[in-house]
């Protein structure tokens, strides 16, 4: 599958993008004639991070920090 990155494209692009109601086309037009077309579908749910969701994120850098820390002391 190919991918589109909304942040990457002007703005008024990526907000007829995203504005697409599900089973709504959107043409690619080139020079006056289609060369593709877009079938707007439903969002699908991000994926779950892989992270341990009861560790908080701060909690989650303090604990990499310090076992960055320890072993740069080992090392000197």
């Amino acid at each position: 599958m190919k991918r589109i990155d909304l942040d990457d494209l002007p703005p008024k692009l990526a907000a007829l993008l995203a504005g697409a109601e599900e089973g709504e086309e959107v043409l690619l037009v080139q020079n006056g004639a289609v060369v593709g077309r877009l079938m707007a579908a439903a969002a699908q749910p991000a994926c779950p991070s892989q992270e341990d969701p009861e560790q908080p994120s701060e909690e989650r850098a303090k604990e990499v920090f310090e076992l960055f820390r320890s072993s740069i002391e080992d090392e000197f």
